[in-house]
């Protein structure tokens, strides 16, 4: 069984913590970001789509949303 998640989520936290996260579709990262805003520093949240075509990776947005 592969696996499906398709966006990766690293986020830094403000009391310094890591966060590494796996999201299978939009909805599902949308809700997470929203229910753990509170503890996320926002401007150092990365997010990684896994099915982007490689050549756009070149011209690769801050934000997904």
């Amino acid at each position: 069984m592969g696996n499906t998640c398709r966006y990766v989520v690293n986020a830094l936290g403000k009391g310094g913590e890591t966060y590494y996260t796996q999201c299978k579709d939009k909805q599902e990262l949308r809700k997470w970001i929203t229910d753990n805003q509170e503890k996320l520093v926002m401007n150092e949240l990365n997010i990684t789509d896994k099915y982007q075509h490689p050549f756009l990776k070149f011209f690769k947005a801050k934000k997904i949303f």
